[in-house]
């Protein structure tokens, strides 16, 4: 992270600080714990600022090399090891994935519920590499209880608790393939497991785990050093408490269910859609990476023009907004990340082309290939709706180019 005098790359130092008036603010009156936000431009970090604390019962302030559960944003990790073996010649974004997974060639939709049972259809159209990473599948999540898709994905997870079995990365696929679709592939859009299929299929194609393909093929050549799926006990102390504002309350507070996010040994589960722990000083390598069109320090990730495929839109036109109008308008989505289509749609400034994605504790990053930018911001909150603190670092951030 080689720092510059902002100025030198078309920032106004002044309007940088706004950045930290207000991510303080977020500290002082109690709505985050602490947070870290870096912004970098052609190659040099313009801003860099740490706030509150890491861990407020223990008194431990927030440090730079503080470790963060990026949830969703290990979603951009994967695509990345999947575009890499893209370019090996594996497949293309048209190819159906039952070429490397059989089991979804027999893979049925769901159209009804009926007295008799649910109501199954055959394929239109197989699943391919481009619905995978557009969230286009069929696919879902298993969140909601009222869904019908959703009930099999608890029903099986149920079934794994009861056996206290944990299930393994093919486990999961195995079960996804064999469970109906929610809808026929690249007619809607719905956020899913579907890139942790692609997890998988990097299993199948490399021969290797997840984690040893990440660590091997990317994490290693770009200097990554602290980012993966658990935390060594050696690193324990670094890991930041995960906080929210339990039931409305104004005190910030520990859930219980932040202890499933502990991890300091390897899970059984390598989600390719999820589970990833970083530093900012990590992502911000892999982010730089990308606004370089694929390498850094003399690693080569990816091709250019490989990258440039991220500042596309791969989503069906039908199906967008793929998200709420009011925080979706003008971005379609393209490998695993959202893509911004038009500007004047967001309400707020960038580019055309640029691309990120954040995590469900609140993190948050985008690449501006354009402006040759990236932003990120890490921070440990639940739920990430809870406060519009990424869209105002991103604004905050705009306002301060002045060439």
């Amino acid at each position: 992270m080689k720092s510059a005098v902002p100025e030198r790359v078309g920032f106004s130092s002044e309007r940088l600080a706004r950045i930290d008036r207000v991510m303080q603010s977020y500290v002082d009156d109690g709505r985050l714990a602490g947070l870290i936000t870096t912004v970098a431009r052609r190659g040099e970090t313009v801003h860099l600022s740490k706030y509150g604390m890491m861990d407020i019962e223990a008194g431990k302030p927030m440090a730079l090399d503080a470790i963060f559960r990026i949830a969703s944003m290990t979603k951009p990790v994967t695509s990345v090891a999947m575009m890499m073996l893209y370019e090996e010649g594996y497949f293309n974004l048209h190819t159906p994935i039952c070429e490397f997974i059989s089991e979804f060639k027999d893979t049925k939709v769901l159209v009804g519920i009926t007295p008799d049972g649910p109501q199954l259809e055959d394929l239109e159209t197989p699943i391919t590499f481009r619905h995978l990473l557009t969230h286009t599948s069929g696919l879902s999540y298993g969140w909601n209880e009222d869904d019908p898709v959703d009930q099999i994905y608890r029903q099986a997870r149920q079934a794994y608790r009861e056996q206290e079995i944990d299930p393994t990365l093919k486990d999961i696929v195995l079960d996804l393939a064999s469970a109906p679709l929610a809808f026929q592939p690249g007619t809607e859009w719905r956020y899913s497991l579907s890139i942790d299929v692609l997890g998988y299929i990097v299993e199948v194609i490399s021969g290797m785990s997840l984690d040893d393909y990440f660590q091997s093929r990317i994490f290693d050549p770009l200097g990554m050093v602290d980012t993966g799926f658990w935390v060594p006990r050696g690193k324990a102390d670094r890991l930041t408490v995960l906080y929210s504002h339990l039931d409305g309350a104004e005190e910030l507070s520990r859930p219980e269910s932040a202890k499933q996010f502990e991890r300091f040994e390897k899970p059984a589960f390598l989600m390719g859609g999820g589970g990833l722990m970083s530093t900012v000083p990590d992502y911000a390598r892999f982010c730089q990476m990308l606004v370089n069109g694929g390498e850094l320090d003399g690693a080569r990730l990816l091709s250019p023009t490989t990258v440039a495929l991220y500042s596309m839109n791969h989503a069906p036109s039908q199906v967008l907004p793929y998200g709420s109008p009011e925080h979706d308008n003008g971005y379609g989505y393209s490998l695993g990340t959202r893509v911004l289509m038009d500007v004047a749609k967001t309400g707020m400034a960038g580019s055309v082309g640029e691309f990120g994605w954040g995590g469900a504790f609140s993190t948050y990053f985008w690449i501006d290939p354009v402006e040759e930018l990236y932003g990120l911001l890490m921070t440990q909150h639940s739920p990430n709706s809870t406060y519009p603190i990424a869209t105002q670092f991103k604004q905050l951030t705009y306002q301060a180019m002045i060439g």
